[in-house]
């Protein structure tokens, strides 16, 4: 009987994994173990090679004999119009305008909820008997273990009177389902984040317990990286700003907001932070999680509700429980759930003494970094006005990456920024930094600084992070030599209260100068938004051609079409990790991140690709053929609809982006 994972293909499509010989040569491979053996092989031999010395210059580059053809190197059709430079590897050129798209809600149609789909009832029954298996078999390895080679389990065992640190259940995990796959997971890499990423070869003789580098380097296609806009740059006017700023600043203020942490940088920031997003005023943390999990807790406390999504963000539930509010939960992007909780809670009131909550705070992801779905900001506008109760909405992946200005939920749904009460985001993302921001009206900004506990007690944002984070903001808003802010105005809080309209259109497009650091000196195409709009709009053309390819091959893909996070999913744990494995092992080698328990649900491991401004649609094309060839030896294309071959969806792509939803 032939193995249920032959892989005898019938119509195999050119595969473009690496081969050293002929295919008629090539030993007949009856099971995915011989073959990925000969992939193995052939990977191997293939980067055996002598590797240039790294060049210490911000180009990064580590050429091979073969990377001068190379198309992640070399553009495969010279840049000819594009007005900025940059080096092809950080940031594809594409000059071809017809790959560009803008990401709005079409108000001629209701808003979509992308449900998932399910996959046949034998994929989720070979994956919980995966973990079963896998669970079994590592407690008998502990329970032998401890008894006939204790020397491995000493860390796990109470010795010399000292009780285990990490307790066996705590730790089973980590020992015998996470370092399966760790090869998978933080992966060092070398360089500048970009289309490309250089990757550390290493490989391990214990089974992932510790890793052995080779001291070689791997370029790679990057999917990976949360460098939705490409600003994570090593040469151009951001990173120009950068350096200025580390000779003029430092490296760091040295302190907290509230004693001498403090600079021009902070302030110049915030003013910056708080005219994008149309808010009265807006506050900078040195760390986005720790913007949710400190800030929250100031926000409400005992006697208060928060109603959150069941599929918020770790930092939105660590700050939740430290705040002492009473927290309740709705299905995930569902009104009719929250509308229900919101009812209850009201009629009921708190519990025992059933007496009104003094607050009830609903907080939700604008784009939720798991699922690649987009909030229904529509319909928690409209519960909003009818229960009245507070809107934190959480904008880490969506603020730069969503919408036709980078503004976000509230650009790309044309909604007002003044009908949400707090905004939440990240620097991370969009805007190649670290760090994130809380914005909203400045009497509760003014509050935050005092009681939220990064203010009085965090290092402060360093300047360099500050440096990019002003660069950016000012290349996607672009820059206006002629006005000037009024003298009676604050330049860390810009009254915008007195304009609030229904529209998030009628938000000021650009910034004056003088809200940008006199030493800043922005190059023409960054000054005037010009390149920021290129980068959004290539964005968005990126999302919604991989989203709506990946579809049309038959995979189950979650999320929202316009998502930079776009899902595949996988289901079984095993098969994970030989995605990332195949994907790796291609001729143009591809880095992808697949996620499983606990990030996601036991049964729904995935593949999470991270589309980038920075990405061509040849890019894209190489994403879509690699899939295509590994998710037929994975068997992962369990979607519905109709299908195209692989060459039909590269030919059609502009059909794809531009078709309805």
């Amino acid at each position: 009987m032939p193995s249920p994972i032959a892989l005898n293909p019938p119509t195999p499509s050119p595969s473009i994994f690496k081969e050293t010989r002929s295919p008629r040569k090539l030993p007949l491979m009856s099971t995915a173990i011989t073959y990925l053996s000969a992939v193995q092989k052939a990977d191997t031999r293939a980067r055996s090679r002598n590797s240039s010395a790294e060049s210490t210059s911000s180009e990064d580059s580590i050429f091979s004999d073969d990377d001068t053809n190379n198309c992640l190197v070399n553009p495969l059709t010279p840049p000819a119009s594009e007005n900025f430079a940059t080096l092809h590897t950080e940031f594809g050129h594409c000059a071809n305008e017809a790959y560009r798209c803008v990401s709005q809600h079409d108000y001629t149609k209701p808003f979509q909820d992308h449900a998932t789909e399910e996959p046949p009832y034998y994929i989720l029954f070979t994956t919980y008997i995966s973990y079963l298996m896998v669970i079994c078999f590592g407690r008998a390895r502990d329970f032998f273990g401890k008894r006939f080679a204790k020397s491995y389990f000493t860390h796990l065992m109470p010795h010399n009177g000292y009780a285990p640190l990490n307790s066996d259940f705590d730790s089973f995990y980590t020992r015998r389902l996470q370092r399966r796959v760790d090869e998978c997971c933080s992966q060092p890499i070398a360089g500048v984040p970009g289309r490309t990423v250089l990757i550390l070869d290493r490989y391990s003789t214990d089974y992932n317990v510790t890793k052995i580098y080779t001291g070689t380097k791997t370029r790679a296609l990057n999917i990976s990286s949360y460098n939705y806009l490409g600003f994570s740059q090593a040469r151009g006017g951001c990173s120009d700003a950068v350096r200025e700023s580390i000779r003029r600043y430092g490296t760091s203020t040295c302190g907290t907001r509230l004693e001498s942490g403090s600079s021009e940088l902070h302030v110049f920031a915030e003013a910056l932070v708080a005219r994008f997003l149309g808010t009265e005023d807006a506050l900078v943390s040195s760390a986005g999680f720790a913007t949710n999990s400190t800030f929250i807790p100031a926000l409400v406390g005992k006697k208060s509700l928060i109603i959150s999504d069941e599929l918020n963000h770790t930092s939105i539930r660590i700050g939740a429980r430290q705040s002492g509010a009473q927290v309740r939960m709705f299905k995930h992007n569902d009104i009719s759930s929250l509308e229900s909780v919101l009812r209850e809670a009201i009629s009921q009131g708190q519990p025992k003494t059933h007496r009104p909550w003094k607050k009830i705070l609903v907080i939700v992801e604008g784009l939720y970094s798991m699922e690649g779905t987009l909030v229904n900001l529509l319909g928690i506008v409209r519960l909003k006005q009818k229960y009245k109760f507070y809107l934190f909405v959480d904008e880490a992946h969506s603020v730069g990456a969503i919408g036709p200005h980078g503004r976000g939920v509230t650009d790309y749904f044309n909604i007002h920024p003044g009908s949400i009460d707090v905004l939440m985001g990240t620097f991370t993302k969009s805007f190649g930094a670290a760090g994130g921001y809380i914005a909203g009206p400045k009497t509760l900004i003014d509050a935050l600084r005092l009681r939220g506990h990064s203010c009085p007690y965090a290092e402060t944002m360093a300047p360099p992070v500050l440096a990019q984070i002003i660069a950016s903001i000012a290349s996607i808003m672009g820059v206006a030599p002629v006005p000037q802010l009024s003298k009676s105005k604050s330049q860390n809080s810009l009254n915008l209260a007195s304009s609030l309209k229904d529209r998030a259109d009628e938000l000021p497009r650009m910034a004056p100068a003088s809200m940008l650091p006199a030493w800043i000196n922005l190059h023409p195409s960054l000054a005037d938004g010009s390149e920021a709009r290129m980068r959004i709009r290539r964005l968005a053309f990126n999302c919604r051609y991989l989203h709506a390819g990946l579809k049309k091959l038959g995979f189950i893909i979650p999320g929202h079409p316009f998502s930079p996070i776009v899902p595949l999913l996988i289901f079984n744990p095993g098969k994970c990790l030989m995605f990332s494995r195949l994907m790796r092992a291609r001729r143009i080698p591809i880095v992808v991140v697949v996620v499983g328990y606990p990030a996601t649900p036991l049964e729904k491991g995935r593949a999470r690709f991270c589309a980038s401004a920075s990405h061509t649609k040849e890019d894209i094309d190489m994403v879509l053929q690699a899939c295509d060839e590994v998710g037929g030896i994975l068997d992962l294309k369990h979607g519905s609809g109709e299908r195209w071959g692989i060459d039909e969806v590269c030919r059609r792509a502009m059909e794809l982006v531009h078709s309805t939803v």
